[in-house]
């Protein structure tokens, strides 16, 4: 793990909550520094602020992406959704908003590293039957072809790469329509039903998509 933060109240907390749970951490309280010790360790995740004093954490975002793919979670004061859309638009993988504890921390670290296992070495993510090829954009249930439309194909991966957690509706309109979500739209009901359609099941008999009243949607293995 590499924890990127300058205040070091919150470096000393994310690293004692990391090292608790067993992993290995190194710190920077700079960009530039950072930068250097990400690509001479290859971290299993780096946990990125934004406020950094040598460079805004954005634009270390830019520079780490174009030299590793490693998971980076942002921790930021900064909670509106135009900011999220726009680091998730820059390659963010997940984000935590300032306060947290070392347990949210923690969990988030746990989903973020459940996520990168369940991506195969070609590209594709395995929920149960259900594999997507993200490189080729292509869908098989039970080693059947299902066709999806661009956005079908987008909320699934979508959720996929969250497996197992229910990701919020703020989170997938993010992720998804790279747009803030406004509480009333039925996009993402649409499309969830045309989904259900395309895997066999109903919103009253889910097997793989599981809504979760007032929280968001989960994919997960049917039992």
């Amino acid at each position: 793990m590499f924890v990127v933060e300058d205040d070091q109240h919150i470096r000393e907390m994310a690293m004692r909550a990391l090292a608790d749970a067993g992993h290995t951490v190194r710190a920077e309280p700079s960009a530039m520094a950072a930068l250097q010790g990400i690509v001479d360790h290859r971290p299993d995740i780096v946990i990125l602020d934004l406020g950094l004093p040598d460079l805004d954490g954005g634009d270390l975002l830019r520079m780490i992406r174009a030299v590793s793919n490693v998971p980076v979670m942002i921790a930021t004061a900064r909670d509106d959704d135009s900011e999220i859309v726009r680091l998730l638009d820059a390659g963010a993988d997940e984000y935590v908003v300032k306060p947290f504890s070392g347990a949210e921390l923690g969990a988030r670290v746990r989903a973020l590293l459940r996520r990168a296992e369940a991506s195969t070495d070609d590209g594709s993510i395995v929920v149960g039957g259900i594999t997507i090829d993200l490189r080729a954009r292509t869908v098989e249930l039970d080693g059947e072809t299902v066709v999806c439309n661009r956005k079908e194909f987008d909320l699934l991966a979508c959720l996929a790469t969250h497996a197992g957690e229910v990701v919020s509706r703020e989170t997938i309109y993010a992720e998804v329509w790279r747009e803030p979500y406004n509480g009333a739209d039925k996009t993402i009901d649409v499309h969830l039903s045309w989904l259900r359609r395309k895997l066999g099941e109903t919103a009253a008999e889910p097997h793989y998509l599981h809504t979760v009243r007032g929280v968001g949607v989960k994919l997960v293995e049917p039992t």
